[in-house]
């Protein structure tokens, strides 16, 4: 009995011995870790957050101000200029890019809507019923040409999409250039980078 649990005692000292010995050596790059690679993001977080500790709160609160103010600026002038490094993870790839091309490159009529909108408001605020069913006519005009119009871009972007990304996952892409077209093309984020009747 007594040999026995001597036995099992001296095991696990012969398999830490083991482990430290096998440590020390130099390992084959080609060989596994034996854990799972973190995700980019997870890695990259783990390494800013050991960087910057530095045990005293109040400082690393002020860091962490300083680092996201430093990158929301990186963010902004990315939106400016298309820098894909620095852009909001929504339009990142180039499938998004392909998208933001396409859109801006034709004339939509939803980009229009906003200022639409408003002459339509002031002429139905007007107190006479010939100029409120004008207004009213126009406003559906305007509703039922933007729908017209989407449609025709969702199929053709749609299309345009499966033959330039046919392996690469597309899902909201189509969503994200509609609602693209419903901004004015001088106040879109990120910054249009081709001109008009440019194709993409």
């Amino acid at each position: 009995m007594f040999g026995s649990r001597s036995s099992k005692e001296e095991k696990p000292a012969a398999a830490d011995k083991v482990s430290a010995e096998a440590s020390k050596q130099p390992r084959d790059p080609q060989a596994p870790k034996g854990r799972p690679t973190p995700k980019r993001a997870v890695a990259q977080s783990q390494r800013k957050a050991v960087v910057a500790s530095t045990g005293d709160r109040k400082e690393d609160a002020k860091r962490a101000r300083e680092r996201r103010r430093v990158e929301l600026a990186k963010q902004r002038e990315a939106l400016a200029n298309g820098d894909e490094r620095y852009l909001p993870a929504r339009d990142k790839g180039p499938v998004r890019k392909f998208v933001r091309d396409y859109v801006d490159s034709r004339f939509s009529v939803a980009e229009m809507f906003l200022p639409l909108a408003v002459v339509i408001l002031v002429l139905s605020m007007i107190r006479q019923p010939a100029i409120q069913n004008v207004a009213l006519l126009l406003w559906l005009g305007v509703i039922a040409l933007i729908i017209l119009d989407s449609i025709g871009l969702f199929i053709r972007l749609r299309k345009a999409l499966n033959e330039r990304f046919p392996d690469q996952p597309k899902r909201g892409a189509v969503a994200y250039g509609l609602m693209r077209t419903l901004q004015m093309r001088r106040l879109r984020l990120p910054k249009p980078q081709v001109k008009r009747g440019e194709r993409p």
